[in-house]
């Protein structure tokens, strides 16, 4: 992306980042179950919550979602304080030390996840600078694109890191469609 700035004119470069949150949503409150995100260079990030209340969850979020998490003696079991530091340190390491540089976060149907993101840090506000306010929409881009053929979704659809990886599938259909 280039940026002009007066006279100068600057490279922006972007990193993208696809994700997927799964969550238990009572209509009051959005519980973290886990997060995956990948990005375009491959790299991958994973983790399952200790902290969220699986009793709330409604039958499909128990057969959907929690009975394909893995063992609870797996290392993605983190408490919500070491997800957000590990996050932040995987979405952030690749800036370190560049300018004109940002970070795009995209998911299909992205306000949920984008809350579930957040709530790692408590209220929006507490979100750090370097992570945008918003997730961009993968179902929205689709859409605008008139809905062109997409990825199948994978066996173990509803694993957030199976899910995310779809997600880069399905942006990386669009962009051909797009060209």
């Amino acid at each position: 992306m280039r940026c002009t700035l007066g006279r100068k004119v600057y490279t922006v470069v972007v990193y993208r980042y696809f994700y997927d949150c799964e969550f238990i949503e009572d209509g009051v409150t959005i519980d973290l179950v886990s997060i995956g995100v990948v990005d375009e260079n491959g790299r991958e990030f994973y983790a399952v919550s200790t902290e969220f209340d699986g009793s709330k969850a409604i039958p499909w979020v128990r057969h959907n979602v929690l009975d394909k998490l893995p063992s609870p003696a797996d290392s993605a079991w983190q408490p919500r304080k070491k997800i957000r530091d590990e996050l932040y340190e995987f979405l952030v390491a690749p800036l370190r030390g560049r300018t004109g540089e940002r970070i795009e976060l995209w998911a299909w149907y992205g306000a949920y996840d984008h809350i579930a993101l957040a709530q790692l840090w408590g209220a929006m506000p507490a979100l750090p600078r370097a992570l945008p306010r918003m997730t961009k929409d993968l179902k929205q881009r689709w859409d605008d694109l008139g809905n062109p053929d997409l990825p199948k979704p994978p066996p173990d659809q509803h694993s957030a890191l199976a899910d995310a990886r779809h997600n880069l599938a399905r942006w990386q259909a669009m962009e051909q469609t797009a060209r």
